[in-house]
């Protein structure tokens, strides 16, 4: 088969390449090619049963580290800690499966648009059959209101105009032809005399010729983009396998130490050391921090729904929080993929559209509602969106147009062809003359012209005044505003049938409008926050490249006439993949691009390090929206396919709503670090405590006393973290990126020290109360430092939860009552400690003794230094950032 692409080849030899004629295939012959190459279908996406997506969940390091707490624990006879933290596993496992329950649909969505059935033309005899029994080479028959059921070659155009927007982001109905396109390397926009499969036929009628089906369709090479697209690791999930794995490894070089030591200095059995290494590893090993994770991001979750933005997947919570770039799809997520009545001009006169006067006998009004084929439904307007636009504005504007419909009925039209480019209709006036109403291109209009009414008054069209029109015509051009001109004529009577030589002469300009599909209110102030918050707005569009600029203009995203930094899909192909690379930052406006261009897109910022958000409605969008980092798809007028790819999805359809989500995203990982900073330096504490204890040879905390510690101090009070308010300030950060991580931004320097410091002061407290005994008896004294010991290394991490509740700043300024349930989950952890030494029978139990006053004040004052302590360190920090 010719290498010439089938858009570049006449009608003629489209028929000898595909091996059929006019009347189409034969029945016999298309049983053959539909047994050799398949039925006109895409691939239908592998499922995942239920079983395999839970057990998935069990993959992850920090999962398997807790199994082997669980298992320890057990061991030990510690079943209440082995059963707990079997639940926590269990409960992060039920959560990811029911979040990702949907994640591969979007493949069987791209199956359901598909057309039913088909118009056929085989052996001469027209058909209609299923639309998957298609082949190359069958004989298509399109008319409006048709999805059309493969890619075709167009071999008669009658004002045919397809609505693929969801494939090429064109916010209007195409113009098809029939005609030979020489240029090379045009992209899907631009591929005039192709109709592709999954589009919708607005207007006319038109023949085709199929030249792709199946997975070989565009459409089909966007599922098969979708098979091969590799599921996206989010920041969160690299964090916490980093987490995971250095916690696996510092745990066991922890228990084989002390477990070394303590056999090496002789003075305990290996069964003791055994049982004292297996405390280390359960005191170093966070079991609550999937939970905390999992809860955290849930709530999150609930928090966004409730703000119009709603998550397939937990983790695409915490990405949104430290995106660099947002590459947003135009049509329909920057814009309102709605078009508009912007500009009028008439009488002389370019004004903004709200500013023209009403009058009932405004020629330019008639004539937009008249030469306009819009239907008024009861749910609205229907039509093609240039001409219900039209219409759309007289309403606003409340003109009579129900009244002007009723008084001058069409008797006579000549309809809108791409080579005239006008529309004409003709209509009877109450003195037996006809109104002829024509739009159309403002060029070939003004061919056509003679006259001009200026206020109700006709006279000659000066050649001034024709310049006058051309200019403002390019001017708004210019600004990607889509002009149509609008002139009439009266005349005394109709011709047997209407002909562009016999109506459409001698015209009187009636005026000008310009119409954009223009940007939703919200966005402009959306893209400025976005900017402030150090995230780079970047605009992909199939649209063309003025459309482009202009919309990103008046949006802030680049400077009025900034050229350079717009780049088409043309320019994108004469780019190899390295030097793209280095050049993405130049660009923040992509135009006519196709579904591989955003791909490319979204992989060059990855390459250079970037968190990339991905915003998309349209089937052309959908292996962007899975590349991505985080795919964020429309609720409202976005396809199921583009839902289908992303982690989250706009309910509101509101740009403004990723801000929104931004900030929710900041908020989770900011709360998610404060509890692993709270956890993991209460567990440094723990095991420095329980290392030196063993090293100096003091009593020990047995593993009871830790497994409870870890019990009180690391669930409630942790969970309470994930859910601090926002902190101020957090949207005027830059983003963290992706090379950060849970302990970036001093958080490591803070588990340390603030590790260190919780170890010390217990073994202070230890030393204090074995040195100054308040028992002489030995024994006693013994129990009652150990009983200190802790409620020291409890009340410590209680009193850590406050410093806990910002990284840097002064709890005094965050707030220390704003969050009432992590009130309540101090309150509630300090009575589930204290209950074990004031109740009689548990402090049996726990192996403690009941302690005095005196007592208790040193333990207090412990707890209070780790806060003055801690305070005082921030305060410096704050002064060195400064």
């Amino acid at each position: 088969m010719t290498k010439t692409p089938l858009y570049q080849q006449p009608i003629t030899q489209i028929y000898q390449t595909l091996a059929t004629t006019e009347q189409g295939l034969s029945p016999d012959v298309a049983a053959q090619r539909l047994a050799q190459n398949g039925k006109n279908a895409l691939n239908q996406q592998k499922k995942t049963t239920l079983i395999q997506r839970f057990l998935g969940q069990f993959k992850d390091l920090m999962i398997i580290v807790l199994l082997v707490a669980a298992l320890i624990a057990g061991l030990t006879g510690e079943m209440v800690d082995a059963v707990i933290i079997l639940l926590v596993v269990i409960l992060n496992a039920v959560f990811g499966v029911f979040q990702e329950a949907k994640a591969e649909e979007a493949i069987n969505a791209l199956k359901e648009m598909s057309a039913p059935n088909a118009t056929i033309r085989r052996n001469g005899e027209v058909l209609t059959v299923k639309s998957d029994e298609l082949v190359v080479g069958d004989v298509v028959l399109l008319e409006a209101g048709d999805v059309v059921p493969a890619d075709l070659r167009l071999v008669d155009v009658a004002g045919l105009k397809v609505e693929e927007s969801a494939l090429t982001g064109e916010s209007v109905p195409v113009e098809k032809t029939s005609a030979t396109l020489t240029q090379d390397n045009l992209g899907l926009g631009d591929r005039t005399n192709l109709a592709f499969m999954n589009s919708n036929v607005t207007y006319g009628r038109a023949t085709g010729v199929v030249i792709a089906t199946g997975m070989q369709t565009e459409v089909g090479r966007i599922a098969g983009m979708l098979e091969a697209a590799d599921e996206t690791t989010t920041p969160l999930q690299l964090n916490l396998m980093q987490l995971g794995k250095a916690l696996t490894v510092l745990i066991l070089i922890i228990a084989a130490v002390v477990f070394g030591l303590g056999l090496w200095r002789g003075t305990e059995s290996v069964i003791d050391m055994l049982l004292t290494a297996i405390s280390l590893a359960v005191a170093a090993i966070p079991e609550g921090l999937p939970a905390i994770v999992t809860i955290t991001l849930a709530l999150g979750t609930q928090r966004m729904a409730k703000r119009h933005a709603l998550v397939r997947k937990l983790p695409a919570v915490e990405t949104l929080g430290s995106t660099d770039v947002i590459a947003s799809d135009k049509t329909g997520t920057l814009t309102q993929n709605k078009m508009t009545v912007e500009k009028v001009y008439q009488n002389g006169h370019l004004m903004e559209a709200a500013d023209q006067p009403v009058t009932a006998d405004d020629p330019l009004a008639r004539v937009m509602i008249l030469s306009n084929d819009t239907q008024q439904m009861a749910d609205g307007l229907a039509g093609d969106p240039t001409e219900t636009a039209l219409v759309q504005y007289q309403l606003d504007r409340e003109f009579p147009v129900d009244q002007t419909l009723k008084a001058l009925p069409r008797v006579a039209e000549i309809p809108f062809d791409s080579e005239r480019k006008l529309m004409t209709t003709a209509h009877p006036l109450n003195d037996g003359r006809f109104l002829v109403a024509v739009k159309g291109a403002p060029d070939e209009l003004l061919k056509r012209v003679t006259q001009v009414d200026l206020d109700g008054t006709v006279s000659a069209f000066t050649t001034a005044q024709r310049q006058d029109v051309l200019a403002v015509n390019h001017e708004l051009a210019t600004q990607a505003i889509r002009v149509l001109g609008f002139a009439y004529r009266i005349v005394d009577q109709l011709p047997t049938k209407l002909t562009t030589e016999n109506t459409e002469q001698e015209l009187v300009f009636a005026g000008l409008v310009g119409m954009i599909d223009p940007e939703r209110p919200e966005v402009a102030q959306a893209v400025a926050e976005a900017q402030a918050a150090g995230i780079r707005p970047v605009m992909i569009t199939g649209d063309h490249r003025d459309t482009a600029a202009a919309i990103t203009a008046r949006l802030g995203i680049i400077q009025p006439g900034e050229t350079q930094a717009v780049l088409t899909g043309a320019e994108l192909d004469a780019m190899d993949d390295a030097t793209f690379q280095k050049r993405v930052g130049d660009y923040a406006v992509y135009a006519r691009v196709a579904p591989e261009h955003k791909v490319r897109i979204v992989n060059a910022w990855q390459k250079r390090g970037k968190v990339v958000a991905m915003t998309g409605d349209g089937v052309n969008d959908a292996p962007a929206l899975k590349a991505a980092d985080i795919g964020i798809g429309m609720g409202i007028t976005g396809t199921e396919v583009a839902k289908g790819a992303s982690d989250m999805v706009l309910a509101d359809d509101n740009f403004a709503t990723i801000v929104v989500a931004v900030e929710e995203g900041r908020k989770v990982f900011a709360n998610i670090q404060k509890a692993i900073q709270y956890l993991l330096s209460a567990n440094l504490g723990e095991v420095l405590t329980l290392f030196m204890m063993t090293m100096l040879g003091w009593q020990i905390l047995a593993p009871v006393h830790i497994l409870w510690i870890n019990l009180v101090t690391d669930t409630l009070p942790a969970i309470a973290l994930g859910i601090e308010p926002l902190e101020r300030n957090l949207m005027n950060r830059p983003p963290r990126g992706r090379r950060s991580n849970f302990f970036s931004g001093g958080v490591l320097n803070g588990i340390l020290y603030q590790g260190f410091l919780e170890g010390a002061l217990t073994l202070g407290v230890y030393w204090f109360a074995i040195t100054y005994p308040v028992h002489a008896a030995s024994d006693l004294a013994h129990a009652d430092a150990l009983t200190m010991a802790f409620a020291t290394l409890g009340l410590i991490q209680l009193f850590h939860a406050f410093n806990s509740k910002s990284i840097h700043g002064s709890i005094f300024k965050v707030g220390l009552w704003r969050n009432t349930f992590f009130n309540w989950a101090i309150a509630i952890a300090f009575g589930l400690l204290a209950m074990t030494i004031l109740i009689p029978g548990l402090n049996g139990m726990f192996h403690v003794t009941h302690l005095d006053l005196y007592q208790w004040a040193v333990v207090v004052l412990a707890g209070i230094l780790m806060v003055v302590i801690v305070e005082i360190v921030k305060f410096f920090q704050r002064r060195v950032v400064k």
